[in-house]
């Protein structure tokens, strides 16, 4: 009777093993199907929102990859589903490369940064078009200009300084234009007071840069 009933014990623990063996097996397989039909919708993301979503997506397919990898064990590596895994992985590698590209060819050269820096975001471009600049606003637009070279004059190369020289000239252009509209004389005594600011300034930091460039290209 005790080996009975011992065999039957036994009998009943392996039927159990087999049970939470093939829930975890299928629980694996479950994980894997969510992290390809994850990277599957990838290829629907517009690479324009997968740069501006990178972090997010990213954080996801990590945690998500890992899992996978954890559910490969769980399957023992088997081939298949190895093989489903793998694919998703270099397909997530061609769309990382693609947003990558996509983000790096966004960023601004290192001139137009300066040119956002200087008048914001996207106000002046390789045109050089001053047109925005009006009576109302030129007094800010030089406050802004003077006030940030004065922050950044000491990070600035000579090849900045003289692309600096060549915006402050272009604006002054267009002051000359933008007296002519109505520009008051409280406004243009204040532009004056930023313009002997900026003059010796321009005139000290560029000197100092070029210098620090020569002795650099002596060692």
């Amino acid at each position: 009777m005790k080996s009975r009933n011992l065999v039957l014990g036994i009998a009943v623990l392996a039927l159990g093993f087999t049970s939470c063996k093939d829930e975890q097996q299928k629980e694996a397989e479950k994980t894997i199907d969510t992290y390809v039909v994850y990277v599957d919708s990838l290829s629907n993301v517009d690479v324009g929102d997968a740069s501006a979503n990178w972090t997010s997506i990213e954080a996801t397919y990590e945690l998500r990859s890992s899992k996978a990898d954890t559910a490969l064990s769980d399957l023992n590596n088997e081939v298949k589903a190895t093989e489903r895994v793998e694919a998703s992985k270099a397909k997530y590698e061609a769309f990382k490369e693609k947003t990558m590209a996509e983000m790096e060819a966004s960023k601004p050269n290192s001139k137009q940064q300066m040119r956002n820096a200087l008048f914001g975001e996207g106000k002046i471009g390789d045109d050089m078009n001053f047109d925005w600049v009006n009576k109302n606003n030129i007094l800010s637009v030089y406050d802004q200009f003077v006030s940030t070279v004065k922050t950044n004059k000491d990070g600035y190369s000579r090849e900045d300084w003289d692309e600096i020289k060549l915006m402050y000239e272009a604006l002054d252009s267009r002051k000359n234009t933008v007296e002519k509209e109505g520009l008051s004389s409280s406004d243009n005594r204040k532009i004056a007071g930023l313009k002997l600011k900026f003059a010796p300034m321009y005139t000290l930091n560029r000197m100092g840069a070029k210098t620090a460039e020569m002795k650099e290209a002596k060692k």
